[in-house]
């Protein structure tokens, strides 16, 4: 017994090490530059292999020594730290703010740029109002750009007395700044809220990068998509006041709105645990239907099918004020 609990015990240091030395040699390849990098990330990668030859040689000093090691990396990895004085994509330069009076909100910073191109475009910011009494219901968009995995979502609120309201949680980018969804793991970027028109917001993705917009009508109810714009609030001044990183895995444009869903609403059907397809985002309508968070009285192939606004959006113009309105038309409502 005593020999196979060592055994077991060497074999889950074995897979802590590979693990550390897959993330220390990809934090030191994205936050050092040209041949350091790659230097530093060889003898990283050299001195985890030192440690795990230790483990199995029962030579206590060689995993101790990469363990010193990887103690002044984690050093050096908290030593960053986000911030909102950087010098921001214009798209991305201010962070919306949301002020509530009574049954009313005020969004600062809510942009409403006009695109001719990704790179040709007029920018606008706006103070905007919003009765909370008018609140109809939410919609999410996914918006597909390489195959069916992995999608960008949006969460657009609809008002009956206003066009809708719409939140999109955005790497925040420097200019200059590539984006790699590998760096996001390790510290690269912060995270920003985008409060913005749809004719902005889904336009950039419909006209200027021609991208697969689908959109989806969720079968919650008034209160409750009232309760995800107030939870959204929080969050966009909690962002505001401090910044906060971007990361690839854990803290992206899916599962930050599902933790506000299920922070806001544990009665929702949405607050189940975490599901592989909220981070595979562009599998996100099979489990919103599985739940119950859009028709359930309609196949997901016809779903799906009817969501696809992409084409329909680009016959419409961005500076058409029933724009919103009109790429609703043949989409299945929230509801029966």
């Amino acid at each position: 017994m005593s020999r196979l609990f060592f055994i077991v015990l060497k074999l889950l240091l074995t897979l802590v090490l590979l693990g550390t030395a897959i993330w220390g040699a990809g934090f030191l390849l994205f936050r050092l530059s040209g041949a350091t990098a790659t230097i530093a990330a060889i003898g990283f990668g050299i001195a985890a292999l030192a440690g795990l030859v230790g483990v199995w040689t029962s030579d206590l000093r060689l995993p101790l020594g990469f363990a010193t090691v990887f103690l002044a990396l984690l050093g050096w990895w908290s030593s960053f730290q986000p911030s909102h004085d950087r010098d921001w994509i214009p798209e991305l330069a201010r962070l919306p703010t949301i002020a509530r009076e009574g049954d009313a909100i005020t969004v600062s910073n809510l942009r409403h740029f006009h695109w001719r191109t990704e790179a040709d475009y007029d920018q606008v910011w706006e103070t905007r109002r919003f009765n909370l009494a008018s609140v109809t219901g939410a919609d999410i968009f996914l918006t597909y750009w390489s195959g069916e995995a992995i999608a960008h979502l949006l969460v657009s609120f609809t008002f009956s007395d206003s066009v809708p309201l719409t939140f999109s949680i955005e790497v925040r980018r420097e200019k200059g700044e590539e984006w790699s969804a590998l760096a996001g793991f390790f510290r690269s970027y912060e995270m920003a809220y985008v409060a913005a028109d749809e004719r902005d917001i889904v336009g950039l993705r419909t006209h200027a990068r021609r991208e697969d917009a689908r959109l989806f009508r969720l079968s919650a109810s008034a209160t409750q998509a009232r309760d995800l714009l107030l939870a959204y609030a929080a969050d966009i001044n909690d962002l505001a006041a401090k910044p906060r990183w971007y990361n690839t895995l854990t803290t992206n444009c899916t599962t930050v709105v599902y933790h506000l869903v299920s922070s806001v609403a544990p009665g929702w059907k949405f607050s189940l645990p975490l599901d592989p397809r909220v981070l595979l985002s562009g599998y996100l309508p099979g489990y919103l239907q599985q739940i119950g968070a859009i028709r359930q009285d309609i196949p997901l192939e016809e779903l799906v099918r009817t969501a696809r606004i992409g084409d329909h959006a680009r016959t419409l113009s961005l500076d058409d004020p029933q724009f919103s309105a009109k790429i609703r038309e043949g989409v299945p409502t929230g509801r029966p």
